[in-house]
C-alpha cells in the first residue's frame, strides 16, 4: 500500500518521533509506514486520516 504519510508529516514540521507520540505508536511504526514495509490496522488508519483531517484514501492507495 502507498501512502503520502511522509509528505504530510513534513509539511507539519514533525519528526517521525513526534507523529508517533500523537499516534501512541513507536517511531519504527511511522518509518515502516513511511517505507510501505508496513500496513496500518484500520483503527490506526482512522486515527492518521483524523490527525491530518484528510479521508483514509486520501492518506493510503491501493499499491497496484
Amino acid at each position: 500500500m502507498k501512502n503520502n504519510l511522509r509528505d504530510l508529516r513534513e509539511e507539519r514540521g514533525w519528526t517521525q518521533a513526534d507523529l508517533a507520540l500523537q499516534l501512541e505508536v513507536s517511531r519504527q511504526t511511522i518509518n515502516a509506514l513511511e517505507a510501505g514495509r508496513y500496513d496500518p490496522s484500520l483503527p490506526l488508519a482512522f486515527k492518521i486520516a483524523r490527525l491530518f483531517g484528510r479521508r483514509i484514501e486520501d492518506i493510503f492507495t491501493d499499491a497496484t
